[in-house]
């Protein structure tokens, strides 16, 4: 016994030993896929951006058709059930057009969660509350105040921090619409309605280097990293089995791999928006679940 006891503590030795070489290989791997970065411009082609364009007018209009009578994809099955335990769901729904796209990269997130007892009322007021957005969404929402608003439409600044071995702090502005969509699955009162969406779309993204210091400022286009150039974020709400579902489309665009680096950081630079995107759900579920 005592001889396996010590095998046990070698091999967790070896096991944390790997683990802590693998982070500070991909802790140099990102470094120089940064340097790489700044050295070659981080402004998206041409093409790119058309095709993320094109490829946001495609979920734009599946969710303009969808709003008159629905507003959330409910998946099936298990996962139904998953939600219903207070699960959150989380699917990729991304084409295979990556390989279409010169020096970028498209992801196309879909989140669900499910809070027993919350009204509509309640997220869309958790939405609107932007000066509360860094409780909200703490740690990585460090600020967020309203450059214009007029009824249901908002332009919004958001500084966002995004720690994943490296640390990125960004200025994000968004146009944001809110809507109404169709009478949802329950038809017991509401004053918003039984479903409604948000339409978050980036119009300006700024890295911001050496943020909170007397140095700080906001690197130009031609100087950032390309960590995010475009982002989108598609929520929708809606009132069925005694409670509220909620559900956020996040879709974003950023630099692709410099080549010979997939091996070392491909599967972590694409863990980065699912991870962001079930952060933000998340947060928003765990805040109605307090209101209630």
């Amino acid at each position: 016994m005592p001889g396996k006891s010590k095998k046990g503590r070698v091999q967790s030795m070896k096991h944390a030993l790997g683990s802590v070489s693998r982070r500070y290989l991909v802790a140099g791997s990102l470094s120089l896929f940064l340097a790489v970065a700044a050295r070659i411009g981080a402004e998206p082609t041409q093409e790119a951006t058309t095709a993320y364009n094109s490829y946001v007018n495609q979920v734009e209009a599946r969710l303009a058709q969808k709003h008159p009578t629905t507003c959330v994809s409910l998946p099936a099955g298990a996962d139904l059930a998953r939600l219903r335990n207070g699960e959150l769901v989380v699917e990729q729904v991304s084409p295979e057009m990556n390989e279409k796209l010169p020096g970028a990269q498209l992801y196309d997130w879909r989140g669900t969660a499910f809070v027993a007892g919350a009204r509509p009322e309640d997220f869309v007021r958790l939405m609107k509350a932007y000066d509360a957005y860094p409780q909200t969404f703490a740690p990585e929402m460090l600020g967020a105040h309203v450059v214009t608003h007029e009824g249901d439409h908002y332009q919004v600044i958001m500084r966002v921090r995004q720690k994943h071995i490296l640390t990125a702090v960004l200025d994000i502005t968004y146009d944001v619409a809110f809507g109404r969509g169709g009478s949802g699955g329950d038809s017991s009162g509401g004053t918003l309605g039984q479903c409604g969406f948000v339409d978050s779309r980036s119009t300006k993204i700024a890295e911001i280097d050496q943020a909170s210091t007397s140095q700080e400022r906001a690197l130009a286009p031609n100087e950032d990293h390309g960590y995010l150039w475009r982002q989108n974020n598609y929520w929708s709400y809606e009132v069925r089995d005694g409670g509220l579902y909620i559900q956020i489309e996040s879709i974003s665009l950023s630099r692709s791999i410099p080549a010979g680096l997939g091996w070392a950081i491909g599967s972590f630079t694409k863990s980065i928006p699912r991870e962001t995107m079930e952060f933000t759900l998340r947060c928003m579920r765990d805040a109605l679940r307090k209101s209630g």
